[in-house]
């Protein structure tokens, strides 16, 4: 921390097997020690809302760990928030597992505890202004969202905007102990850290010192539109991610159903080309139309049919031109989503799905040839996306290395 004016702290420990509030004071105190050691003249600090002495453990240690890094010696600015809504909130991801998942629940009482959910980008908006504030003694904060909801009410908000209609039973029998034992069930990633933040759910976290609305200039956004960015900014940043980055050139482990990255299912495959990018760029190109898909066009011909049954569009619009293509052309069920010319050619499904589905190609140079990567993704919509997925997938083992050697072969490549 030498040289440092500002630090913050955004560490938690619950994710440990055991005694994580004990973790949780050491990791403060020698943060707190070190910071006042190296002359840090300001600590920033994110922690939980919550009042009372019935705290749970979860709220108390965050609390706790305010006040070891206050007494630190460094002043430290401590922002108390609950529900932050975004990509890899514990609590928001919680939330949605419960609501993708599960059609109909048997809602403990819990779900009727008020909370004040906050958008991840006016935490990150209050974190970025907290470094120009001038503190010389400590200062709390509270910070929530415009609007005070029910953990039930923000669920029927993000089944809502995501198209989902799900039916809640409310059982006043289910403790918060029996119902994160019944959560780890339903979604066994929560299965650990879930029982704790269950058990916080109890309490409500509200803000009730509005200090920060007068120290700050950030007028935080409602619940809907909080749920709608949060989608949104996850539609993007998944957009942009390029998956010849994200797995190595050899593939990543494979499972029944491909890989999960997030809630959405990824098929992704490789293949070596002799031919330079922007060569075998050419034969991706012309997917579709009057070419072909390369593999299987029986297959994708019945598939279209079962489309048009159903009245989506089927394969007949064909293509705009048989060469190249721009964003926004169609070809047959599928819409071009983004071009980059012997580099990416990234397809939206336009057919009626339970979800929403992409199919993706990535060149890039891998000495004389290039390697291409194509990736499959698939956003389910709740249970009915997964099972459909699932079911799909024997097919998806035929088609998807079937349309990569079909490549290869119009690209005169033998391996």
């Amino acid at each position: 921390m030498k040289g440092v004016h500002t630090a913050f702290y955004l560490v938690h420990s619950m994710s440990s097997k055991e005694g994580f509030e004990e973790e949780d004071r050491r990791a403060a105190a020698a943060f707190g020690a070190a910071a006042f050691c190296a002359g840090v003249k300001k600590i920033i600090y994110l922690g939980g809302l919550g009042q009372g002495d019935g705290l749970s453990a979860h709220l108390r240690s965050r609390q706790e760990v305010g006040r070891i890094l206050r007494e630190s010696g460094t002043a430290t600015i401590e922002f108390r928030a609950s529900i932050i809504l975004g990509s890899g909130s514990f609590s928001f991801e919680m939330i949605r597992a419960l609501v993708e998942q599960l059609p109909i629940m048997v809602t403990p009482r819990w779900v009727k505890t008020l909370t004040q959910p906050i958008s991840i980008e006016d935490v990150i908006a209050y974190l970025m202004q907290a470094i120009d504030v001038n503190v010389e003694e400590s200062r709390i904060f509270e910070i929530g969202g415009a609007d005070r909801v029910s953990y039930g009410q923000l669920m029927k908000e993000y089944a809502r905007q995501r198209g989902l209609k799900r039916v809640m039973i409310s059982v006043p029998v289910l403790s918060p102990r029996l119902s994160s034992l019944w959560l780890g069930l339903v979604t066994p990633v929560f299965a650990r850290i879930g029982r704790e933040l269950v058990e916080g759910m109890r309490n409500e976290t509200v803000v009730q010192d509005e200090s920060a609305l007068q120290a700050f200039p950030i007028r935080p956004r409602g619940v809907r539109e909080s749920l709608q960015r949060a989608l949104v900014n996850e539609d993007r940043d998944f957009a942009e991610t390029r998956w010849s980055d994200a797995f190595s050139s050899g593939g990543s482990e494979k499972k029944w159903g491909g890989i999960q990255f997030g809630r959405r299912f990824i098929d992704s495959r490789v293949m070596h080309l002799l031919s330079p990018p922007e060569v075998a760029f050419r034969t991706v190109e012309r997917l579709g139309g009057m070419t072909g898909w390369y593999f299987g066009d029986w297959i994708w011909s019945l598939r279209g049919l079962m489309d048009l049954a159903v009245g989506g569009v089927g394969m007949r619009r064909g293509r705009r031109d048989p060469e190249h293509v721009l964003p926004g052309d169609t070809i047959d069920c599928w819409r071009v989503e983004a071009v980059e010319p012997g580099r990416l050619l990234r397809l939206a499904a336009e057919m009626r799905l339970p979800g929403r589905a992409w199919l993706q190609f990535e060149l890039q140079r891998d000495g004389s040839g290039s390697m291409l990567r194509q990736t499959a993704i698939f956003d389910p919509l709740g249970l009915t996306g997964q099972l459909y997925w699932y079911l799909s997938y024997p097919l998806h083992q035929l088609i998807f290395p079937g349309m990569l050697r079909g490549i290869a072969a119009a690209t005169q490549v033998t391996r």
